[in-house]
């Protein structure tokens, strides 16, 4: 339709296309879906969350996606690290977003147990965009991290992620806290 608008407009000016396009709907909403991985790790001065508190922690971060309007499609991981699908809110920017997910999980996993009193993320975070088309398979990827984790470790599992995206990024800074 609007390539029909356009051909009018070249071929009869500026009178008739005003016309024509009076009829014409614009679009009155903001519509977005933007999907993530995000991963983000322990701080290496933290102590690692027990696998017993994994659901929770994981069910907690699901509540918090969807409190501030995104949609939390899968949260797994290990002790030290975790992976997060999801969608971005459409009025959140994404360090925005981020923060908010690490700020009150990590309060909330204090409030679990004394032995979490030292808890703590590391301040960066991987955050990768992920087609619509391959949900599927990283929904099955963050389902199989402790399968996964037997035979890679976090930074290499990190570093071909890195990699895949084509992120440059220095080894100094990438993995420490």
């Amino acid at each position: 339709m609007m390539a029909a608008a356009a051909r009018w407009h070249r071929q009869n000016g500026t009178e008739y296309a005003a016309k024509y396009y009076k009829n014409i709907t614009t679009m009155a909403n903001t519509l977005v879906k933007i999907y993530l991985h995000l991963v983000f790790h322990v701080k290496s001065t933290s102590i690692p969350m027990r696998e017993e508190d994994l659901p929770r922690v994981f069910d907690y971060i699901g509540g918090i996606i969807r409190n501030v309007g995104g949609i939390s499609m899968i949260t797994g991981g290990i002790t030290d690290h975790i992976h997060i699908l999801c969608t971005l809110p459409k009025n959140i920017a994404l360090p925005d977003f981020v923060r908010t997910i690490k700020a009150n999980s990590s309060r909330w996993i204090k409030s679990i147990d004394d032995y979490y009193a030292p808890f703590a993320w590391q301040d960066g975070y991987g955050a990768f965009s992920v087609s619509a088309s391959t949900i599927p398979a990283v929904k099955e990827y963050i389902r199989n991290q402790k399968q996964h984790h037997q035979t890679v470790n976090y930074i290499d599992e990190y570093k071909r992620f890195l990699n895949a995206y084509d992120v440059e990024y220095d080894e100094r800074y990438a993995f420490g806290d």
